[in-house]
């Protein structure tokens, strides 16, 4: 579902010059598996994600979403995708359900299809409660199970979501997290970024780790650990940063500690 070869993106800063976000990446997301970007604040995770969802032009290399090439045929890689970014903003004096039927129309769906669709996604997100309440005045979590519904409301074959669970109290990560299995096994494609390693480790296939723009490692959990010979996904992304780094392992540990 997702092919990228050498994907780069440098972006121009007035006092700095040039910064590389992302420094030639490959990697690939199989169809129907559940794929984690691994990373830091600023390890380029954000940005790797807003290429593939051609919402920004990459500086070097190439990527194919869902088959179309992100430069070339960006249309078809939106119609194809749900993506969900951090800064998404929707609309305060709307409801849940207004918001969700906007989003299905704006995809094409009919009235009545939208009705449906938008109703499967209340049950689905456990929006029922606060179906008709203004957006503006629902909580963190609550808003953040909406902005997910307008991302899948046109049931696309792959999601892209940017860090899905940040700052979500458990109820509302637990109804995300059943979701992202869900399409799973409904043969359709997830990847999303995340800082959370438990998280990580408990619903994805396979996971890559990114820092400082470069990808650090990639495979499955297993495949992971065997690369630095670490017992758990805390101490192998540890281990993989600090070399990346040049950080000894007890330095790290030592400056925690003070």
């Amino acid at each position: 579902m997702i092919e990228a070869q050498n994907l780069t993106k440098v972006f121009e800063d007035g006092k700095r010059g040039p910064v590389v976000a992302v420094d030639h990446i490959t990697f690939s997301v199989r169809k129907g598996e559940i794929f984690g970007l691994l990373g830091t604040n600023g390890a380029g995770k954000t940005t790797t994600l807003r290429m593939l969802a051609t919402l920004l032009t990459p500086t070097e290399g190439t990527a194919e979403v869902a088959g179309f090439d992100v430069r070339r045929q960006p249309r078809q890689v939106r119609e194809s995708i749900g993506f969900l970014t951090g800064d998404t903003k929707l609309y305060d004096r709307l409801t849940p359900r207004e918001v969700l039927t906007y989003y299905a129309r704006l995809y094409g769906l009919s009235r009545s299809e939208a009705a449906g669709r938008t109703e499967e996604i209340a049950r689905l997100f456990g929006m029922d409660s606060f179906l008709t309440r203004k957006y503006g005045k629902l909580s963190t979590g609550q808003k953040q199970r909406v902005s997910i519904g307008r991302a899948v409301i046109h049931h696309p074959r792959l999601m892209i979501f940017d860090e899905p669970t940040a700052g979500l109290d458990p109820i509302s990560a637990r109804h995300i997290h059943q979701f992202i299995r869900a399409c799973r096994e409904e043969g359709r494609t997830v990847f999303f970024s995340t800082h959370y390693l438990r998280e990580a480790e408990h619903l994805c296939d396979r996971l890559a780790v990114l820092h400082e723009g470069t990808i650090r490692a990639v495979g499955t959990l297993e495949e992971v650990l065997a690369t630095t010979g670490a017992a758990d996904l805390e101490e192998a992304f540890f281990a993989l940063i600090d070399n990346a780094s040049g950080v000894h392992p007890e330095d790290r540990a030592a400056s925690a500690g003070e």
